[in-house]
């Protein structure tokens, strides 16, 4: 698998969702799955890079309390990043007491790009965290706008069904009043005319 770079987590688009506002949440775990792994690999090869220069430091001990010993492949932690090459002091040949010199220069350098390593890890790993937690932070926020927007898209619907509800209430009233008014009139006339019936007879 492929390291995530800076301009990965930068350049990232998640697809749209077809029925709803926002970001697919599979698409989202994934990617930060993706983010997680890189960050671990990071850590496997700062850990895998300490333990190289403990090796070195084991070696360099030994061929100190040695003196001067034949000629060796020298212990490499790590390839060198792209950058002049520096001159690594020779332990083989020579009086024993360039030994000692020898060692403490490989050591040195030993150390230098372990230092290098260790701190350009970090910095990856921390702008991988910072960038994948300003992309999330984005989505959080676009949600909220989202879910804002649907708040006060239902509160505006159900005004409008409240001033609805009330002019239906007003109708029924009105036409209440008119109908117990319409009623009223029939019995005040059926009333007067069986009293004129009564009357005439």
């Amino acid at each position: 698998m492929t390291l995530l770079t800076a301009d990965d987590v930068l350049n990232k688009k998640f697809q749209a969702t077809k029925f709803r506002e926002g970001y697919e949440q599979d698409e989202v775990d994934e990617f930060l799955d993706e983010v997680v792994e890189a960050m671990r690999q990071l850590e496997a090869e700062n850990a895998d890079l300490k333990a190289k220069l403990e090796a070195a430091n084991r070696r360099i001990s030994e061929l100190g309390e040695g003196g001067a010993m034949p000629a060796a492949a020298p212990v490499s932690p790590v390839a060198a990043p792209a950058e002049p090459a520096m001159a690594v002091p020779s332990l083989a040949g020579g009086d024993g007491a360039q030994g000692p010199a020898a060692a403490s220069g490989m050591l040195e350098l030993a150390q230098r790009l372990h230092d290098e390593h260790v701190a350009n890890g970090k910095a990856e790993g921390e702008r991988i965290v910072t960038e994948a937690r300003s992309t999330g932070e984005q989505i959080v926020r676009e949600a909220e706008d989202q879910r804002n927007r649907t708040l006060a898209q239902l509160e505006k619907e159900r005004s409008g069904l409240e001033h609805k509800i009330d002019e239906l209430r007003r109708f029924e009233s009105d036409y209440r009043t008119r109908l117990k008014s319409y009623l009223q009139n029939l019995l005040t006339n059926v009333e007067d005319g069986s009293e004129n019936a009564t009357a005439g007879l």
